[in-house]
């Protein structure tokens, strides 16, 4: 798989949040992303996602271009910003359901992407009860449980322990031969230690990690 991003810009009125972005991910790397609140990461991967239409240029996946109002990039899932699910339902329940949209897997992919976010035990817990961490876990088993080829991961390490932070890099470390996986977070260690290349994001504008 080959994610081409070719002269993408993205205008909201007069505020330019990306401009001409040219970047290529490839199958075997995980990519990070670095920079500030507000320097266009989370829009850039929005568009990725077929979230956002491009004011500017376009984004090939194997050379197709895929339109957000009709179809979105196959075999890709992504956690972007603050993960969402229904607030009276239990964690399981919220991924039974988003699985049944596809009928992909069955409740045994489930309950290891569950495993091994370290949720397990919270599974038959209320949504409205989850702490920050827990939800925040909850988002990253529905990225993992189908799969996907292309995952997207916005600062998938917020308000996680210790010991699932590491368990989870060891993952993503193990699947990406197979993956094109792309990461953001605030901590330069975790990029440095995960990524095959980082890029950085100034004020809309991307250039090689120095």
């Amino acid at each position: 798989m080959k994610i081409e991003i070719k002269n993408v810009s993205k205008k909201f009125k007069n505020n330019l949040v990306l401009d001409k972005v040219n970047l290529t991910f490839t199958t075997g790397h995980i990519y990070g992303l670095k920079g500030r609140n507000g320097s266009g990461k989370s829009v850039f991967l929005k568009i990725l996602a077929g979230l956002y239409i491009p004011s500017e240029g376009e984004v090939l996946f194997d050379n197709k271009k895929f339109n957000p109002k009709k179809e979105y990039p196959p075999n890709m899932r992504a956690l972007i910003e603050n993960p969402t699910f229904f607030a009276n339902m239990t964690g399981y329940e919220n991924l039974k359901l988003l699985a049944k949209i596809q009928g992909k897997i069955s409740d045994k992919e489930i309950l290891e992407a569950l495993e091994l976010v370290n949720l397990i035990s919270e599974k038959d817990k209320k949504y409205n009860k989850y702490s920050l961490g827990m939800k925040q876990k909850l988002g990253i088993a529905q990225v993992f449980m189908e799969n996907p080829e292309i995952l997207i991961l916005d600062e998938v390490f917020n308000g996680l322990e210790e010991n699932t932070v590491l368990k989870l890099k060891d993952y993503l470390k193990e699947i990406k031969k197979e993956k094109i996986i792309i990461i953001t977070s605030h901590q330069k260690e975790d990029l440095e230690l995960l990524c095959d290349k980082i890029y950085f994001f100034d004020n809309g504008v991307v250039k090689d990690e120095e």
